[in-house]
């Protein structure tokens, strides 16, 4: 492969016109010849950059409202033709082909399209046919042909054309292509999910699915050392890196799960934090400071937070900062960490610290694991019910301060492994059991931490993300010392664990939702 190749001429045609102008601008002063269509011809003569149009360079006219302008063969024959090939040159001459060396082409907007509420004629009006054509031609043509796909890339290519006397390397037209072929892949895996379920019952869950996701960054092995590791997509938008090495693979899942806790949160105005270990809560405290939030997770459980995550919902003070420098932990997460409070916080140079950007998240994306031979797709639970909505079922109806706290435990409980417990107050958790093979072994777990702890239970409200199957559940939980249980109930023996819990005195009431995280 030739190591330069000198850009003479460019067929330039975009949806997305953000830079075109100065791209334009450069590939003038480069010495390069523009061809263009449309609405980016329009851009680039409404600036004053000499354009050829492309019916003028074919010879023949867009036709079909412009559905057909640049699929024809002086096109296609100047990307494709190969210059080292001497048939091709032979051919080129016979039809009178000029070669175009540069193509910077984007879709029409798809993913944009289907975003909103659009009928099936417009979406497929905005499947991009000629664009895809000349971008898969040019990237085919690496070795004579450079394609640009993303405006992000302009400035480099403009950087190395103006040093390079108008040349680009084969290293960056690699590199582009590499690109370019990804980005054809993503924007038929759009059309081809949306296609597909858009007349499915169960939309957006169509009959073929197909994700593509640039690589973020390397990871310095898998979730155990002998492992290897990446991350791809848009991880790193929501979770900036402002300190520390660099991230592991189980630090990403960690982040992620710590972050997906905290918005169920995102309509408490209070102060919020968060312990976990292992993606999963050991600790969530409520109060009106971030260290006095910080001291009632951190007493449900003091022995986890070593070397665990803590996260909070509003900006990290020194208070706060100091607190927590008394452990060692993996990541600390906020939404935004002041100057001075960095500056402490970077003195430890393990410890990693991210700002997460909840404009950056998309909490309707579908949700993804790995199978054996395949993929299980769902979409996401969003559900958080409401305690006041729930059904009582027992003699005695909660308490106010009874409710809030089963709200309070609803969205903890949903992020704790099945089978989830918490016994919660209204502003903290007090004792957490999950990732059991029974139901009432996290009960269990539950009550004989907190008694080693020398934690009281009394007073407390016991939330669960399973319904209890048989009446030892209430009737431990009670021992333990809760007064009310919200459960998502539908047991075959409902009748004898309600009868259990009015044995006690026990509040209850039924959700009808479960929130099961295997």
């Amino acid at each position: 492969m030739t190591d330069k190749i000198k850009i003479a001429r460019a067929l330039v045609g975009v949806s997305d016109k953000t830079a075109i102008v100065e791209l334009g601008r450069a590939l003038v002063r480069c010495g390069v010849e523009i061809i263009s269509t449309g609405g980016t011809r329009s851009a680039l003569e409404a600036a004053s950059i000499p354009v050829i149009a492309v019916e003028q360079f074919t010879g023949f006219p867009e036709i079909l409202g412009g559905r057909v302008k640049t699929l024809h063969p002086r096109v296609h024959g100047g990307i494709l033709a190969r210059r080292e090939d001497a048939g091709d040159r032979r051919q080129m001459d016979e039809h009178r082909l000029a070669p175009i060396d540069l193509v910077v082409v984007n879709f029409y907007p798809f993913e944009r399209a289907i975003a909103g509420s659009v009928s099936l004629p417009e979406a497929i009006e905005n499947i991009d046919i000629g664009g895809p054509a000349l971008v898969r031609a040019a990237a085919k043509n690496y070795v004579s042909v450079a394609v640009v796909v993303d405006p992000e890339d302009y400035p480099a290519i403009i950087r190395e054309l103006e040093d390079g006397d108008g040349t680009l390397s084969g290293a960056t037209r690699w590199r582009l292509m590499r690109k370019a072929f990804a980005r054809v892949t993503a924007y038929d895996s759009a059309i081809s999910n949306w296609l597909g379920a858009v007349d499915e019952p169960s939309a957006p869950l169509g009959e073929s699915f197909s994700a593509t996701l640039k690589r973020a960054q390397i990871l310095r092995y898998g979730e155990n050392p002998h492992q290897t590791g990446a991350l791809y997509g848009d991880f790193l938008r929501a979770a900036e890196q402002l300190h520390g090495r660099e991230l592991s693979f189980n630090n990403v899942f960690d982040i992620s799960s710590a972050i997906n806790l905290l918005l169920e949160f995102s309509d408490n105005q209070e102060a919020i934090v968060a312990i976990l270990k292992h993606n999963t809560p050991c600790g969530v405290g409520v109060a009106s400071t971030l260290e006095e939030a910080w001291f009632k997770a951190l007493a449900t459980d003091p022995d986890s937070p070593f070397g665990g995550i803590i996260i909070a919902n509003k900006p990290w003070d020194l208070e706060l900062a100091r607190a927590v420098d008394e452990l060692f932990t993996e990541v600390l997460i906020g939404p935004e960490f002041p100057p001075d409070v960095l500056r402490f916080l970077r003195k430890k140079k393990n410890r990693r610290v991210i700002r997460f950007h909840p404009e950056a998240i998309d909490r309707t994306e579908l949700d993804i694991k790995k199978v054996i031979g395949g993929l299980l797709v769902q979409t996401p639970d969003l559900s958080i019910e409401d305690a006041h909505q729930a059904r009582v079922v027992t003699r005695r109806a909660p308490s106010e301060a009874e409710l809030r706290a089963m709200n309070f435990g609803i969205r903890v409980c949903k992020h704790i492994k099945s089978n989830a417990i918490a016994f919660v107050a209204d502003d903290r958790t007090l004792a957490i059991g999950g990732g059991a093979t029974s139901r009432i072994d996290p009960v269990y777990f539950a009550r004989e931490k907190a008694t080693r702890l020398g934690l009281s239970l009394k007073g407390s409200v016991l939330v669960s993300e399973a319904l209890f199957p048989f009446p030892d559940g209430p009737t431990l939980a009670a021992q333990a010392g809760a007064t009310a249980i919200a459960q998502p109930g539908g047991s075959t023996r409902d009748g004898e664990v309600i009868e259990a819990a009015d044995n006690y005195d026990l509040a209850m009431v039924f959700t009808g939702t479960r929130h099961f995280r295997h």
